[in-house]
């Protein structure tokens, strides 16, 4: 099977290789005519090849075949059948053959929906999109090969990272990779338009939808991995600003001003540099953010450690980055606007938002890349603070909520500021008394937290008050009722009201995080049992009692060794809730190092916390126990277990009985010994209004992706007025 495999992958790598040459030589008209059809071919080629070997990996791994260096690696005889199917995405080899296999999946989908339009531009975007799969095909061949094997395979592997082990990331890192992958579409039909000087609205109605869904599949893994960091991690947050969440967030941002800007130029002709200068940027920052999981330049929980791929990514992104600077220089009297924007116009709203969303790029990728910057010019590497990046990442995040409460209020074209002025009054009434409510019962502390949460409370009013309107002129016209005139209204224009759920769903994230963070409560300190420690509101958490368990696999093997605590919580004196919090250890492979004994304590550790979430706060909670008396005592009992089996010279089944005995003695002496733990606790209000604030966006970028673009939506509607014409001749 790995011969098969690493076949599959060499003709994958050729396949893509000559279709990148044949598309070139097509758009250029050379060679013979069926050198377009053969790169098409080669697209679907490439299809089946990786995802033949995606196939054979996934098999590798759901068998434990251990003779494999990646599965011995990333999968383990304990390791759930669930988790060993998303395992290859935990290592580098396979993530790179999933990439390969989204891309080439995304490719096909987006070759075969053309129907023979396009002709100039196609055979540039095939040629780029089997210029990226040829690259990732040359990694999996060259570098990070999954089909690597070894001579003796293991008894047993290393598994999946406990951190891992959480349902979202079976799905998080999929969704980030089809995000990318995604984006990869735009990319390619961008620069295919610069290369064939076809700079019309044509590239933008194929590739909107393409960069819309991609967008949406991106940001729902952002927000899948945050709700990993909050609910696995043990730190107590959802955003730490680290390097590759940076990383998945910049072409999300660009994106965003990509999708905003598209609208200007389908409509009106303007901001074509920008859209294509945004195009390629967030496909080139998909590759960069790529590169930063994979490279090891930049710390991260999230990173795949050093590797070798690092260098070819960077001459990758140089490449394309260089190639796009001069075409979209090349092409600069093809990209002037057809017309002005004027001041107090819809159309000025999207631009500065784009300007607010490109300043937040940059000072995130500032941050990102400041150890980098320090250790050249400094000679010292040091990193950004978390509040480095709050701070300066503030003002952006202002105007840009700010903007998407005030761009609905404005007509395209030119806007009159009486009109203007009337239709802010009712979301500026409202966002008054919401900031006057909210400084009665939060005080004046964070003046940061309350200015956000008037300017989100501006923004879902003035949100809240189109559909309003929609739905009234629905009303109007058809006699609806209410809801289903709202509802009407909605069906009736998908797009502009899927933008406008995302905007409140912005809104209502930031307006949570901001009172997640400015207001939260965050407790720490040891406890015995009985002893309580003190929350927001009254409330107490008592340390009831230890807990501790052997967790076995279907195969009675330790999957791992549970510590935790029974936490109460107490509510106006009287005991509410129960809660247990764990501290996991996880065995590791190395006896021979460790012991039999000690190998059970000397693994991986992960902290399952305890959490308790409901619309007005959550109640977070980790417990750490004494893990240095527990490895002590199970290095004592090892040295027991060593020289009663080496003086009694004990079979294997013996071995095994009293192993799982003496495994069982200390977990029973720590509950007699009822140890003390150190008890972290964070009462954070509004954090589940983070989660629905995103999933608002999600449901607004679903509605939006529905309906097809303004141009083509236009096209329609003309070649209808058309067949009425005809009709009323006949």
């Amino acid at each position: 099977m790995d011969v098969v495999g690493r076949a599959l992958l060499i003709l994958a790598l050729g396949v893509a290789i000559f279709g990148s040459f044949a598309g070139l030589a097509a758009a250029r008209g050379v060679g013979p005519a069926g050198l377009l059809p053969a790169a098409r071919r080669a697209v679907f080629a490439v299809l089946g090849l990786s995802l033949g070997a995606f196939v054979l990996l996934e098999i590798a791994f759901i068998q434990n075949d251990f003779h494999y260096t990646v599965v011995a690696g990333h999968a383990s005889l304990t390791t759930p059948l669930g988790y060993r199917i998303a395992a290859p995405w935990a290592s580098q080899e396979g993530s790179l053959l999933l990439w390969l296999t989204l891309l080439a999946l995304t490719s096909t989908i987006a070759i075969r929906s053309l129907r023979g339009r396009m002709r100039e531009i196609e055979p540039y975007a095939i040629a780029v999109l089997l210029l990226l799969a040829a690259f990732f095909a040359a990694l999996l061949v060259f570098a990070a090969k999954p089909f690597a094997t070894t001579a003796i395979a293991p008894d047993d592997g290393v598994g999946l990272s406990p951190l891992l082990r959480y349902p979202t990331m079976m799905i998080h890192p999929p969704l980030l990779y089809s995000g990318y992958t995604l984006f990869a579409v735009p990319f390619a039909f961008g620069l295919g338009a610069l290369a064939a000087g076809r700079l019309s609205g044509d590239w933008i109605v194929h590739t909107r939808r393409y960069a819309l869904i991609a967008w949406l599949l991106l940001g729902t893994g952002i927000v899948l991995g945050s709700r990993w960091s909050y609910a696995e991690l043990g730190w107590g947050g959802y955003w730490a600003w680290d390097p590759v969440e940076n990383a998945s967030l910049m072409p999300w941002l660009t994106a965003t001003a990509f999708l905003h800007t598209i609208v200007v130029q389908e409509r009106r002709g303007l901001l074509k540099t920008w859209n294509i200068s945004l195009v390629l940027a967030t496909g080139l920052l998909c590759l960069l953010g790529t590169f930063l999981v994979r490279s090891g330049i930049l710390s991260s929980i999230h990173a795949f450690g050093a590797s070798t791929v690092g260098p070819p990514f960077l001459a990758l992104i140089g490449t394309l980055l260089a190639l796009s600077i001069w075409l979209v220089i090349k092409r600069r009297k093809m990209l002037e606007p057809e017309g002005e924007i004027a001041t107090l116009s819809r159309e000025s709203a999207f631009l500065l938002g784009n300007l607010a969303l490109i300043v937040l790029v940059v000072v995130i990728m500032w941050g990102t890349f400041f150890p980098i910057i320090s250790e050249v010019f400094a000679g010292d590497r040091s990193a950004v603070s978390t509040v480095w990046f709050s701070q300066y990442a503030m003002p952006s995040a202002f105007a840009i909520v700010a903007l998407s409460g005030l761009a609905p209020l404005l007509p395209w074209g030119r806007g009159r500021w009486g009109a203007f002025g009337r239709a802010t009054l009712l979301p500026l009434a409202v966002s008054l008394v919401v900031l006057g409510i909210t400084v009665a019962a939060a005080g004046t502390d964070s003046p940061a937290a309350l200015l956000m949460a008037w300017i989100c409370a501006f923004t879902i009013v003035s949100v809240g008050r189109e559909f309003w309107i929609g739905a009234r002129a629905r009303r109007a016209l058809t006699g609806d009722a209410p809801l289903k005139a709202l509802g009407g209204a909605i069906g009736g224009n998908r797009r502009r009201y899927g933008g406008y759920l995302v905007h409140a769903g912005l809104a209502m994230t930031l307006l949570a995080v901001a009172a997640s963070t400015a207001f939260d409560t965050t407790r720490q300190r040891p406890l015995a049992a009985g002893e309580r420690l003190q929350l927001a509101g009254g409330r107490e958490l008592e340390f009831v009692r230890p807990t501790a368990e052997i967790i076995l696999d279907r195969n009675d093997r330790v999957e791992r060794i549970e510590f935790g605590a029974v936490m109460r919580v107490w509510r106006d004196g009287k005991p509410a809730e129960t809660l247990e919090p764990r501290h996991d250890f996880y065995p590791s492979i190395a006896s021979f190092r460790f012991g039999p004994v000690g190998r059970f304590f000397e693994g991986e550790e992960t902290s399952e916390i305890a959490l308790r979430s409901q619309p007005q706060r959550d109640l977070w909670v980790a417990v750490t126990p004494d893990s240095d008396a527990i490895v002590a005592r199970a290095k004592k009992v090892d040295a027991g277990f060593k020289e009663l089996v080496s003086s009694q010279q004990l079979g294997v089944d013996v071995q095994a009985a009293l192993l799982a005995k003496s495994l069982q003695g200390i977990v029973d002496q720590h509950l007699a010994a009822n140890p003390p733990v150190i008890v972290r606790a964070i009462d954070a209000p509004g954090v589940f209004w983070v989660w629905i604030g995103a999933g608002l966006m999600g449901l607004g970028g679903i509605l939006a992706a529905s309906q097809a673009s303004v141009a083509r939506s236009r096209q329609r509607a003309a070649a209808l007025a058309r067949v009425g014409q005809e009709l009323g001749r006949a």
